[in-house]
C-alpha cells in the first residue's frame, strides 16, 4: 500500500504543476498566454476564467479529502486537455508538439487510476 500511496503522490504532484504551471500564465494574462489563446479563438475573458479554474482543480486533486470535489477536479483538468488538443489539431493540425500533451495526459490518467486504488473508491465517490 505504501508503494500504491507514493506513486499516487508522485503522480498527483506532477500532473499538479504541469496544470498550475500552465494555469498561471492564463489567470495573469501573460501576453504571450493570451496570444495562444486568442490565436485558437478564444476571448481574453475566457483566458483568465479557465487559468483560475485550473489552478483551483490542481488544489482540489493535491488536498486530502472531499472525494466528490477530486472527481469534479479531475474531470474538468481532463476536459481542459481535451478541449486543448481539440483547439490545437483544429486551428493547426496534428505536429510534433501535439506529441508533448500525451505527457499530462497519461500523467493526470494514472493519477486518477491510483487515487481510486489509494482511496478504495468504487465507480461512484463515497
Amino acid at each position: 500500500m505504501k508503494k500504491t500511496k507514493t506513486i499516487y503522490w508522485v503522480l498527483t504532484i506532477v500532473f499538479a504543476l504541469f496544470m498550475a504551471f500552465t494555469a498561471l500564465p492564463d489567470a495573469m494574462l501573460v501576453p504571450d498566454a493570451v496570444k495562444f489563446m486568442t490565436q485558437l479563438g478564444y476571448p481574453v475573458y475566457f483566458t483568465v476564467f479557465i487559468g483560475v479554474a485550473k489552478i483551483l482543480g490542481c488544489i482540489a486533486i493535491v488536498i486530502p479529502g472531499n472525494y466528490r470535489v477530486k472527481e469534479w477536479a479531475y474531470a474538468g483538468l481532463f476536459f481542459d486537455l481535451a478541449g486543448a488538443i481539440y483547439s490545437i489539431i483544429c486551428t493547426g493540425g496534428v505536429d510534433a508538439m501535439m506529441l508533448f500533451m500525451a505527457l499530462p495526459v497519461i500523467t493526470g490518467a494514472l493519477s486518477y487510476i491510483y487515487y481510486h486504488k489509494v482511496y478504495g473508491i468504487g465507480a461512484v465517490a463515497q
